[in-house]
């Protein structure tokens, strides 16, 4: 069973627009990464400090991870189910997606 669920950038990003009190984006690239572009609204909690920085992620909403092309967030997805986090979600392709699917001004590196 899997211990996540992928989701696209177009149904993050209605959650964002018509649920925005309902999830919580985890950007768990690297600060330079974060810095050249983002979801609005995300936190940036690089991976390699999230299990020192659990207690800034919140456990009654959905969490929505976010890196580059996906890989990342999945580890962060099995890092936080590992720890007894729910309704994971792991942004499937990241910001890159994002950038052609939903906001095409965004830059892509």
């Amino acid at each position: 069973m899997p211990t996540y669920r992928e989701a696209s950038p177009a149904q993050v990003h209605d959650w964002i627009t018509h649920e925005p009190d309902s999830l919580f984006l985890l950007d768990v690239r690297e600060p330079f990464e974060f810095n050249l572009c983002r979801v609005e609204g995300s936190r940036l909690i690089p991976l390699n400090s999230l299990p020192k920085r659990l207690a800034e992620v919140p456990t009654d909403v959905r969490i929505v991870c976010i890196c580059h092309h996906g890989t990342r967030s999945a580890y962060a997805c099995q890092l936080l189910a590992s720890l007894g986090r729910t309704r994971l979600y792991n942004l499937t392709g990241g910001v890159d997606r994002w950038a052609s699917d939903v906001d095409p001004a965004m830059p892509r590196y």
